[in-house]
């Protein structure tokens, strides 16, 4: 029987995912990474197939708590373009469902997923960094920044851009740079959201304000990703707090009312990456370890936990068949099942998030066509909502959940229930 050994370099929400749903296929997991708590004003949107397999690894009940649902997606473009278009609705409800799905703080959302693993048995959590990583015929070791070493006939390579694993595994990626910052806060606000997701389409990027929870004393919460030029985000982060929401009420034509700001601003450049393989020398790469790319249409994360699922597919079916989940064959398999998912989504964020940025009439046109025809066609429209939300072919932790989802459709405490499926 080939080794069941895996270890997760990396403690974020896409590598804790993967060590909760390797140890349900059978692995004995080890996860090697130093938690750092994400920023408060970061959230993710997390579509219908990403709430099952959460429910599947069983954490979904606990975060769900913390998750606002999320019904529309509406588009305003605000580019100042010869071609003014109305703005478009995306409604959950014309694809028969209640919600696409639930906006969440990664904090939250990792801080579910951390208490998980220490809790799990079969996985050991050892809160340190990948110091080294050597690659042996029919296994491969990590040796920590405390000089502890592990080894596996598998890692998963979790870490993020900036990943250890992917170096050693010898994958070359493509990196470029978007002349962008984005700017994210979590805000207050004077009117309801309705669990409608506004994105507002600029010159300089979209802006994007999204429900969150409310709380006892704040009824009306969005969290905010605005993407502009780097001096005009500078400038804006410098504001202070009632500048900045004043600028901001402006931008989005106070379709929230007023705003107050909640804690610090954020910022972060915006970059894309794609690897060239997904998979090579027993190494699996998931997450920003193997793409990244502007937070438009909540691709990320949602592309980041389908990796983990084809992922466990793979592993799982390998294990079961006496194969060395390790081996070159494995990889390959991995890297087929990931390579379209991802290459696709990347170009169409890039492309997407460039001709906001092209101020040429060409581009408006076929822009502005684009959203017309989403518009006014309306099983265009109905096929576009599918293709964003997922693929057709999901993994198996994707396609049913273990038993109903819930959404919780009110805000505060006492919401009510309602069956969520896909």
């Amino acid at each position: 029987m080939p080794s069941q050994n895996v270890i997760i370099a990396g403690a974020g929400a896409t590598g804790l995912t993967a060590a909760l749903a390797l140890a349900q296929a059978g692995c004995k997991v080890t996860v090697v990474g130093r938690h750092i708590a994400p920023p408060p004003t970061r959230t993710v949107a997390l579509w219908g197939a990403s709430v099952r397999m959460l429910e599947n690894i069983g954490i979904w009940q606990e975060a769900g708590a913390f998750a606002e649902p999320l019904q529309a997606m509406r588009i305003i473009d605000a580019t100042g373009s010869l071609f003014k278009l109305p703005p478009v609705e995306f409604r959950s409800a014309e694809l028969g469902l209640p919600g696409f799905g639930f906006n969440i703080t990664n904090a939250d959302l990792v801080a579910v997923l951390l208490a998980s693993v220490r809790a799990d048995s079969r996985i050991t959590l050892h809160e340190g960094l990948v110091r080294e990583i050597t690659l042996q015929s029919a296994a491969i070791e990590v040796e920590c920044d405390d000089g502890t070493r592990h080894g596996a006939a598998l890692l998963i390579g979790a870490e993020g851009s900036q990943s250890p694993s992917r170096r050693a595994a010898g994958i070359q990626q493509r990196q470029w740079q978007y002349p962008q910052v984005a700017v994210t806060a979590v805000l207050h606000h004077r009117c309801p959201h309705h669990h409608v997701s506004t994105e507002f389409h600029t010159r300089t990027g979209p802006c994007t304000l999204v429900p969150m929870l409310a709380l006892p004393d704040v009824p009306y919460r969005s969290s905010l990703v605005w993407l502009m030029d780097p001096a005009e985000a500078a400038r804006r982060v410098a504001l202070p707090a009632g500048d900045f929401a004043i600028e901001l009420e402006n931008m989005t034509q106070s379709v929230l009312g007023a705003f107050t700001i909640e804690g610090q601003l954020g910022a972060f450049p915006m970059r894309g990456m794609l690897v060239e393989r997904f998979g090579r020398n027993r190494t699996m790469l998931v997450g920003e370890a193997a793409h990244a790319f502007p937070p438009i249409g909540a691709q990320g994360l949602n592309l980041g936990l389908r990796d983990v699922a084809a992922l466990v597919d793979i592993v799982s079916s390998a294990l079961a068949g006496a194969q060395d989940c390790g081996s070159d064959a494995v990889m390959m398999n991995y890297h087929r099942a990931r390579v379209s998912d991802v290459a696709s989504r990347t170009l169409g964020v890039d492309v997407l998030n460039r001709s906001l940025l092209a101020p040429y009439l060409p581009v408006d046109f076929l822009r502005g066509a684009g959203l017309m025809a989403l518009a006014s066609i309306a099983p265009l429209r109905r096929a576009v909502m599918r293709a964003g939300l997922a693929p057709q072919a999901l993994p198996q932790l994707m396609r049913s959940a273990a038993k109903a989802s819930t959404v919780l459709t009110a805000p505060g405490a006492a919401r009510n229930r309602q069956t969520f499926r896909h």
